[in-house]
């Protein structure tokens, strides 16, 4: 058996459309990442708990890590971890201004339930 006959060890890459980031969440990541240490990008992960069962988490960081999945629009850059990436297959990051308040929210496909706030969801 020759190498070439050898199955590929290496993960699929995820498909174009996993995670989408529309135009007014590009444009505020930029305003929030223009305080931020040069070349930070918006990562979003999802951790247990919250008032369904995962929340959403915004941060910031410097490194790209080997299995992110990185997103451009529009100049912005979003990181989404290999892990939280299943549970945000198919989601799209908006930014939102409207009578509740300024927030980043995310639609996700994949949720069954969430809290009102939009923070945390179940599966």
């Amino acid at each position: 058996m020759t190498m070439l006959d050898q199955p590929s060890t290496l993960p699929a890459a995820p498909p174009a459309d996993a995670f989408a980031v529309t135009e007014r969440a590009a444009r505020r990541i930029l305003k929030v990442l223009a305080g931020e240490p040069a070349g930070s990008k918006m990562r979003i992960s999802v951790n247990g708990g919250g008032c369904s069962g995962f929340s959403y988490d915004f941060g910031f960081d410097t490194a790209v890590q080997p299995d992110d999945l990185v997103i451009e629009k529009d100049g912005a850059v979003v990181l989404v971890d290999s892990v939280s990436l299943p549970f945000l297959m198919g989601s799209t990051l908006d930014f939102v201004d409207d009578l509740m308040g300024q927030s980043f929210r995310v639609t996700n496909p994949n949720a069954k339930a969430s809290c009102g706030c939009g923070t945390s969801f179940s599966i």
